[in-house]
């Protein structure tokens, strides 16, 4: 019974001998990043960057849930890179806000 799974995940248009299964496999490694930059201070963080993470992947996913085979591996890593790009760009957003608080008391 396993064997047939795997024969099947095997010669599945998405499966491990096409390049629809390795691109995605190695495009988790943007998101990986992108949790890691999470230990990294806000102000390091790049708005242009993060929202094109967050744009390209939340556009990316609308597209495969419409193309066949569905390839939910690809799917996947683009919406988590949709999601690691906005909490990026909330992080970024808090500290700017808090910091521009902290400059107009401190001027006032």
């Amino acid at each position: 019974m396993a064997s047939s799974k795997f024969k099947a995940f095997w010669n599945h248009p998405a499966g491990l001998k096409t390049i629809h299964f390795w691109a995605p496999t190695f495009k988790w490694g943007l998101s990986i990043a992108n949790i890691a930059d999470f230990a990294k201070p806000p102000e390091t963080i790049s708005y242009p960057q993060q929202i094109v993470v967050a744009a390209s992947g939340l556009i990316w996913t609308r597209y495969d849930m419409v193309i066949t085979p569905r390839n939910w591996n690809l799917c996947s890593v683009n919406f988590a890179m949709s999601m690691t790009g906005l909490c990026q760009l909330t992080r970024k957003i808090g500290y700017d806000i808090s910091n521009e608080r902290k400059t107009t008391v401190v001027k006032e």
